[in-house]
């Protein structure tokens, strides 16, 4: 995607062995770059959301373990950064089937060859998220494209959160869809949900979609349904960070929510999620960890001043406690289809596995 006409990625190395990332957590005032140099460096930008989003933790962790590699290349070394690395954010399952899968390439490799190995690896991991990121966008595109040939004006999408490509590392995964449908010359519209309590939806997917020229407006979290109730609301696509193997939906929390208001209001209500984001190991979303935050996220909130400062300002008064868990399960009843790389299927047990027939062992 581009930023000022300049094509980015959210993650590269660079020339001397570094690993570059967007910082996010300065969006959509600032866009900036941090230089990752160690795998610690790789966790902290996990754990502090410089990066964030399910598919760019996993590719910031197989860059961490590149980064490991380069300082010491031992079994023991590179055991201790994927602890280190898996133990930064418990919900997204992408982080540990990198992790998974950077520890196998290298298993099998002599340590005088493993830093190149990991890079290698780490890359090929990147690829292939933009290219299935592209796949989704695609298969999504042709669900737009028929809802839109029987709407007869501009059709009104609500996404929730931020599943774009500044949560991978290109595309995205709900926002993909209406990026192509936008390039195609299909008239759409986005709802944007703020996103309480870290704003990622007027503060991130707002960012990308102006950049992207796509229109869009930026709602309150709760004002979704009443837009449905209105008939202001034609489908809703969401993202995901963890789904399970009978087609139960993780993602940032308030999803729940919108997937309610959806079935009552006879909104199609879509996830778009790569192979990468499936857990085959779970039967239910229940059984999925929702990571616990900092109560700060929620009693304070940063802006931009009237001077153009960036300040954090408190919203909750003194002495009252804040609950914030970061994500929520929509069941799987209530999930109209899923879009994957492989195509669309239904959020069922079925329905994932006539696209992954491989799949060995799923629940």
């Amino acid at each position: 995607m581009r930023v000022s006409g300049t094509p980015y990625r959210t993650i590269w190395p660079t020339a001397n062995g570094s690993v570059r990332v967007i910082d996010q957590t300065r969006l959509p005032f600032t866009f900036a770059t941090i230089d990752l140099e160690t795998a610690v460096a790789a966790a902290e930008a996990i754990r502090s959301m410089v990066v964030r989003g399910a598919v760019l933790i996993g590719a910031t962790a197989a860059h961490g373990m590149a980064l490991a590699a380069r300082s010491d290349p031992s079994d023991a070394h590179l055991d201790e950064a994927a602890a280190m690395l898996q133990a930064t954010r418990p919900t997204a399952v992408d982080l540990a089937w990198a992790l998974k899968r950077m520890r196998e390439a290298l298993a099998g490799t002599p340590p005088d060859a493993r830093v190149r190995v990991a890079y290698r690896e780490a890359a090929a991991i990147c690829d292939a998220s933009v290219e299935q990121c592209r796949s989704i966008g695609i298969h999504g595109l042709s669900i737009i494209r028929r809802l839109s040939a029987t709407s007869g004006r501009p059709l009104n999408i609500l996404t929730h959160c931020n599943a774009g490509w500044l949560a991978c590392v290109d595309w995205g995964t709900a926002l993909a869809p209406i990026y192509m449908a936008h390039d195609a010359g299909i008239p759409v519209h986005v709802w944007v949900d703020e996103t309480r309590p870290r704003n990622q939806g007027a503060a991130l997917t707002a960012f990308e979609l102006g950049a992207h020229g796509v229109p869009h407006t930026v709602i309150a979290d709760n004002l979704g349904g009443h837009l449905m109730q209105r008939g202001r609301v034609d489908m809703v696509i969401v993202g995901s960070d963890r789904t399970t193997a009978a087609g139960d939906v993780c993602n940032k929390v308030g999803t729940y929510l919108k997937a309610l208001a959806a079935q009552d209001n006879g909104v199609p209500f879509y996830a778009a999620l790569p192979s990468s984001t499936l857990d085959w190991s779970l039967d239910s979303g229940s059984d999925i960890p929702i990571e616990e935050r900092s109560p700060t996220e929620l009693t304070h909130v940063t802006g931009r001043n009237a001077r153009g400062y960036i300040e954090s300002v408190r919203v909750v008064p003194d002495g009252s406690s804040a609950l914030n868990l970061g994500f929520d399960v929509t069941p799987a009843r209530l999930v109209t289809g899923l879009i994957t790389e492989r195509g669309v299927c239904a959020a069922t047990r079925a329905g994932l596995r006539s696209l992954y027939p491989e799949v060995r062992g799923a629940t």
